[in-house]
């Protein structure tokens, strides 16, 4: 994507730090990572300027260290790191204290904590680095060059309130020349075992590599076509993903980069076992407060709710459901 860098840093006079706020939200509840990459975006800063402002602190950072940081595969903790942080609470125009108290809490305490403040188990995982590192291993872009013109999934929830799988048809137009793959990602809910999830090629793709993350339920697989798209080409596949693993599920999300074309997500419910509410909603991001709720009716026979997004934003759209009992 084309970016232009700044010859010169422009400093705002204050942040958006206002309560309710996405960089507000991120330094008072985590994790670190999620707070500096939301600080460093809000002052408009490329790393490479914030490696230097941390040199004038005589401090000495390298911009993969500053990248790790924020990715969350790595957490400062030498002295040195410690006192880059202090430093970057200065540089960013933090309140003192809001990165390195984040650093001091202990991370089960902090993913804890998060998870009674309501929120999602997925919202955790998609502020993480995992699914960069797994993509990396795969050799795989964020941007895989393929456009969503239109993507209809179907989730299936089981007997125990557990999700047993979904199935997703994709439609999409190559941008560049030479597309031959697409990475699927599945995040499982608590206690799933990714490496028991089966990945099914349905239409028009066959299944390349895969890779998992025990700790957070999340797996890519390679779904290969078996043509390479030329820029402007569309194409149209499905694949499944067999699960059935973890406990109950509550909700099921999808996170949208770029905008897009329709999105379509049908929850379905075994007979005996129906939630007693369903509703969508939406998010900016993973560390963004959760806004556009709206009820959603289960239908009589199938036992099913849907949304239908005519066209996607960026961000993060989902069904979430209650049961009875909690």
């Amino acid at each position: 994507m084309p970016h232009a860098t700044p010859h010169a840093d422009v400093v705002p006079a204050e942040l958006d730090t206002e309560p309710g706020s996405e960089l507000d939200t991120a330094l008072r509840g985590g994790p670190f990572h999620v707070a500096l990459r939301a600080a460093i975006a809000a002052r408009g800063l490329p790393l490479q300027r914030v490696q230097h402002h941390l040199t004038r602190y005589g401090v000495k950072v390298g911009v993969t260290s500053l990248s790790y940081w924020q990715q969350g595969a790595r957490r400062p903790q030498r002295p040195e790191s410690l006192r880059a942080v202090r430093a970057l609470e200065e540089i960013l125009h933090l309140p003192e204290e809001s990165l390195i108290r984040l650093l001091a809490e202990p991370t089960d305490d902090r993913v804890s904590r998060r998870r009674r403040e309501g929120r999602s188990y997925r919202s955790l995982v998609e502020a993480s680095g995992v699914l960069e590192r797994l993509l990396a291993e795969l050799g795989a872009p964020l941007d895989g060059g393929l456009h969503m013109l239109g993507l209809h999934e179907r989730v299936r929830i089981g007997a125990r309130r557990e999700l047993l799988g979904r199935e997703s048809h994709h439609i999409v137009r190559a941008h560049r020349d030479g597309v031959d793959r697409f990475v699927a990602v599945h995040h499982g809910d608590p206690g799933c075992a990714p490496d028991r999830t089966a990945v099914q090629a349905l239409d028009n793709c066959r299944t390349g590599r895969v890779r998992w993350h025990h700790e957070t339920g999340i797996l890519v697989a390679e779904l290969l076509f078996d043509t390479r798209l030329r820029a402007g080409d569309t194409f149209l596949f499905r694949y499944g993903v067999e699960d059935g693993t973890a406990g109950v599920s509550r909700e099921y999300v999808r996170a949208f980069g770029p905008a897009g074309g329709q999105y379509a997500l049908q929850v379905r419910f075994d007979e005996n076992a129906l939630p007693v509410r369903c509703h969508r909603f939406t998010q900016h991001s993973a560390a963004a407060p959760r806004s556009g709720r709206q009820d959603l009716p289960l239908t009589g026979r199938h036992h099913s709710v849907h949304l239908v997004e005519p066209r996607v934003r960026a961000g993060i759209v989902g069904i979430g459901w209650e049961w009875d009992g909690g």
